[in-house]
């Protein structure tokens, strides 16, 4: 994996498992099988700190994952990363469908209305059991916006920049 690499992260890892160097890991992608066969990773640390790493095992347990990573054969080696986010390259990310985009392909991007009025950048996607919802910043309020097509109307991640036709009254909120 470059160095210098646009990182993903697939998991944070909440806590050691055993006696053996296994951690428990919060999924943070919606692919868990892209752990089968992944053997390189990057950790990134609280602090900034990154460290190659070379996954050994990994198996679902409940709603999270257990990892087993080489030269980690201890407890007190695997509390040494307990927070740290398990990455890949962004190009080693799984596809996903042509109107489908990863929370951190929209965040960042400049959103404007189809009359070219700048409201801000999206700062988060809200996951609400329906529709997800942009949380945008601008520079005088913030927006929800529902990130639905009939709105979103042009979504260009790689231009960083998401055009919108809101309904009346969205804005005013």
């Amino acid at each position: 994996m470059a160095e210098n690499a646009e990182l993903v992260a697939i998991a944070r890892i909440a806590r050691p498992r055993g006696l053996k160097g296994e951690v428990v890991a919060d999924l943070l992608t919606d692919f868990p099988e892209r752990f089968d066969g992944l053997e390189a990773v990057t950790l990134v640390f609280e602090n900034g700190e990154r460290r190659s790493a070379k996954l050994e095992d990994s198996w679902s347990q409940s709603e999270r994952i257990v990892l087993k990573f080489a030269d980690v054969d201890s407890a007190e080696g695997a509390e040494t990363l307990r927070n740290a986010e398990v990455c890949v390259a962004e190009n080693d990310a799984v596809d996903l469908e042509a109107d489908d985009f990863y929370d951190w392909q929209l965040e960042g991007c400049r959103v404007e209305t189809i009359h070219g009025e700048f409201l801000g950048e999206v700062r988060e996607v809200m996951r609400t059991g329906g529709t997800d919802v942009l949380v945008v910043v601008g520079e005088k309020k913030d927006y929800l916006i529902p990130f639905a097509a009939s709105i979103c109307v042009e979504v260009l991640p790689q231009n960083r920049y998401i055009r919108v036709d809101p309904p009346e009254g969205l804005l005013e909120f």
